[in-house]
């Protein structure tokens, strides 16, 4: 009995519990190289108990990079959410928000862009990925209708700019966008150069 009592979860929460271990080893360590065993050892829980709730590790990572998603479209639309805000405002908040989230969880957000994170298998996790992505392809859409970006294929302007956010986001990640080789500013600065091609006006 005092096994049970010791353990860190209520009855029906060990979902949740396992979930919410293996985030916190990913935001120590970085890395996701954690066996399903480990989560549970340090979940206070039996080996065996994972297996009822993931069919394996690849499983539970899906999980996570699913979250991961869910969380930084919810930050990019607080971000964007302002109807003050014009298309080019509203991509370079979306845009900085994604970075930041990106420097704030740094292993999440590894995982969530990594081959163990196979969209193709997992519908639940394309379609997260999706909804972070419609954030971004909805402003360019909005900018395109305003006339305030120039027409032209979204599918190639969408691809462009994800492309800048998500690598300006790994480089941050690096530590490798340094003043000395790339400005003061060089997040703001790449945008403005990525908004110039876009907007037609300002």
């Amino acid at each position: 009995m005092s096994e049970l009592k010791d353990r860190p979860y209520h009855h029906g929460d060990l979902r949740r519990t396992l979930i919410d271990t293996a985030l916190a080893m990913l935001a120590a360590d970085q890395n996701w190289t954690f066996t399903l065993r480990e989560v549970a050892r340090r979940a206070g829980v039996s080996h065996a108990a994972p297996y009822k709730h993931f069919r394996d590790r690849d499983v539970l990572l899906c999980e996570l990079a699913r979250i991961g998603f869910a969380r930084l479209a919810q930050v990019m639309t607080t971000a964007t959410s302002s109807p003050e805000f014009s298309p080019r405002r509203k991509f370079l908040e979306g845009a900085q928000a994604c970075i930041d989230f990106a420097l704030r969880n740094p292993g999440l957000y590894r995982l969530m862009f990594s081959s163990d994170a196979d969209k193709t298998a997992d519908p639940a996790l394309h379609a997260a990925a999706m909804s972070a992505f419609g954030l971004l392809l909805g402003v360019l859409e909005d900018g395109q209708k305003t006339g305030c970006f120039r027409p032209a294929p979204i599918g190639a302007q969408a691809a462009a700019g994800w492309a800048q956010v998500h690598g300006l986001a790994l480089l941050a990640l690096n530590g490798q966008l340094l003043e000395e080789k790339v400005g003061a500013e060089p997040v703001r600065g790449a945008l403005d150069v990525l908004l110039d091609g876009l907007c037609l006006g300002n």
